[in-house]
């Protein structure tokens, strides 16, 4: 009998590189466990089965005590974890929304605004990591607020999420479509492009996790180069190094960054900039449903979360401060002329151009359309995987309960590609601009509901944690916030929301009739996912009539993962005997 058709017993030795739940030890061996034993249906398979390219593959998961909490694959890497935390979910946000929100803001209030987003991201990962390593349930922060705060609260966030990605695909793909006019110059139909963008997204889900995970791996990686280069370059050009051809051929200095329009439009225009922060950020929270997919979610998802931390100074803040050193808030070019995305109106692609540097718009171009596809692909993960779970707690039609041999969330991952055709509206932007205002309206606010509800799950679950007699020494991976950078979180996004509330009624520039305040059509424009959220909210509440959820009614033991104490605590004996640069580098990665 094959390695990979072998049944085998608890606490066998093994050596099998795709296992998805031990802990290597020498020459690959590893202790097998449960968690490997109920789950073997899919090693069961060929390797073509295990890709998902045979029939066996689509036939349903046997549901075992195993994998009753959780029958998706565990069988993510921990280069690919670390990956999606450092790089993915970075798009168009970043790379080309950045632009307008520099024109409305100016540099000062685009750089605060991103740290303080920051600031939020870095302590809701956290805590949304010490909630995942623990609970290692499909659905990531889903599941984890229906647990801990109430489920028709979880009911509404579930389904907040699953539309905030479901209506970015089809939005991402048109995106996509547009970037590449930067080189056909509308010689091709958009519509070929949409095309081929949407068949490779249905290619790389077929494989699954592994699929995803892998794009992410290298987008991320690309990302992380194009990001790095951009920073090098910046230092060269601010202090005066460009090509004598181009604008930065002597010290430029901060005249941009401090100037009368480092604040531009005042108080309006720092809160109009929040959510263009958001939006690039939106998508840093599915490493904790990766997480529940992870091979070794004790040893890499601690250094994952870590990583939030570099992907905001580098990314983010590094980044934005030497595009608002560079590009004035004033340079018309940053408005763009297409409905959609323009990428010729990326700060990015305008510092390369005024340096002189031949071809680094092109390459900023390829980054971006890669970025966008990365995103679409992260919108059929994050939303597939969110309405799978809600599907098996009964707030979900239950055929997306499903989840094939092959690990697939399949009729939720078929769902959301489907959802991706409305794409093909976006080839006459005039008429599909509308359209997109109106879908892109629901997931405007979504992920500052999501974000404030991981940082509210987290201290009720430290609260009943408490009440219920256990001690922080039984949690293996601590926020490194605790419960006050929970806090902290929770109060920057309601802050946030209430910015964008007063930006949505009293607009930059007044409302369409010439008077300060908005109208009804501009404001749900703006903040559609409010009220989306409230209906599902009372929906769900009057569907399953719940309890109201007492710290004492919390439950705290179902689908835990059990700690293998005596790893966890070699691998911080290790750490605490390591040479004194080892330790900072275990202290920062």
């Amino acid at each position: 009998m094959s390695d990979d058709k072998k049944e085998y017993g608890d606490g066998e030795k093994v050596a099998i590189d795709n296992a998805p739940a031990y802990e290597r030890g020498e020459a690959g061996v590893g202790t097998i466990h449960k968690d490997f034993v109920n789950n073997d249906d899919y090693y069961s398979l060929s390797f073509w089965g295990r890709m998902g390219f045979t029939p066996e593959s689509f036939k349903r998961r046997v549901e075992t005590e195993g994998n009753r909490h959780n029958q998706l694959n565990q069988t993510m890497k921990g280069r690919h974890l670390h990956m999606i935390a450092i790089g993915g979910s970075i798009g168009a946000g970043l790379f080309v929304g950045t632009g307008s929100a520099l024109r409305r803001g100016g540099p000062a209030s685009l750089l605060i605004d991103y740290i303080i987003i920051g600031v939020m991201m870095f302590n809701v990962v956290f805590a949304l990591g010490e909630l995942a390593l623990m609970y290692p349930v499909s659905g990531g922060f889903y599941t984890l607020v229906t647990r801990f705060v109430d489920p028709s609260w979880g009911f509404a966030m579930g389904w907040n999420y699953f539309l905030q990605w479901v209506f970015i695909l089809p939005f991402e793909i048109v995106v996509a479509s547009f970037t590449i006019n930067y080189w056909s110059q509308g010689s091709v139909s958009p519509a070929v492009f949409m095309a081929i963008f949407l068949g490779a997204l249905i290619i790389i889900s077929c494989f699954g996790t592994l699929g995803y995970a892998e794009e992410e791996f290298w987008s991320s990686f690309i990302k992380l180069t194009a990001i790095i280069t951009f920073l090098i370059i910046g230092v060269v050009l601010v202090s005066g190094g460009g090509p004598s051809n181009g604008l930065y051929s002597e010290p430029w200095g901060t005249k941009y960054l401090t100037g009368d329009n480092a604040f531009k439009n005042g108080f309006k225009g720092f809160c109009s900039v929040f959510v263009t922060a958001a939006f690039a950020f939106a998508g840093t929270e599915l490493i904790g449903i990766a997480a529940s997919e992870s091979k070794t979610p004790l040893q890499t998802l601690p250094s994952a979360c870590k990583q939030v931390f570099w992907r905001v100074t580098l990314f983010y803040i590094l980044s934005l401060l030497f595009v608002g050193l560079l590009i004035s808030a004033d340079d018309e070019r940053l408005i763009g002329d297409q409905a959609f995305a323009n990428s010729q109106a990326s700060p990015f692609v305008l510092v390369g151009k005024d340096a002189g540097l031949n071809g680094y718009d092109h390459f900023i171009n390829a980054v971006i359309v890669i970025s966008v596809i990365s995103i679409g692909l992260s919108g059929v993960y994050g939303g597939s995987r969110t309405l799978t779970a809600m599907a098996e707690q009964g707030y979900a039609p239950k055929i997306f309960a499903y989840v094939d041999r092959a690990g697939r969330p399949l009729y939720s991952t078929l769902l959301i590609l489907a959802v991706g055709f409305l794409a093909f509206a976006g080839t006459k932007p005039e008429e599909g601009q509308k359209l997109f205002d109106w879908l892109l309206s629901i997931s405007g606010l979504a992920a500052l509901f999501t974000w404030g509800s991981i940082c509210l799950a987290h201290i009720r679950f430290r609260m009943a944690w408490k009440r219920q007699g256990h001690t922080l020494d039984e949690i293996p991976f601590k926020s490194a916030g605790g419960v006050i950078g929970s806090y902290i979180g929770l109060g920057l996004s309601i802050l946030v929301f209430i910015a964008q509330m007063y930006v949505a009624i009293w607009p930059i520039g007044g409302g369409p009739d010439g008077g300060e305040v908005n109208d009804a059509e501009g404001f749900f424009m703006s903040c559609l996912a409010f009220p989306v959220v409230i209906v599902f909210w009372v929906a769900g509440y009057i569907w399953k009539r719940p309890k109201f959820l007492t710290i004492d009614n919390i439950d705290l033991d179902s689908g835990r993962r059990e700690i293998d104490w005596e790893l966890h605590r070699a691998i911080e004996t290790k750490r605490a005997n390591a040479s004194i640069p080892m330790k900072i580098v275990y202290k920062l990665f």
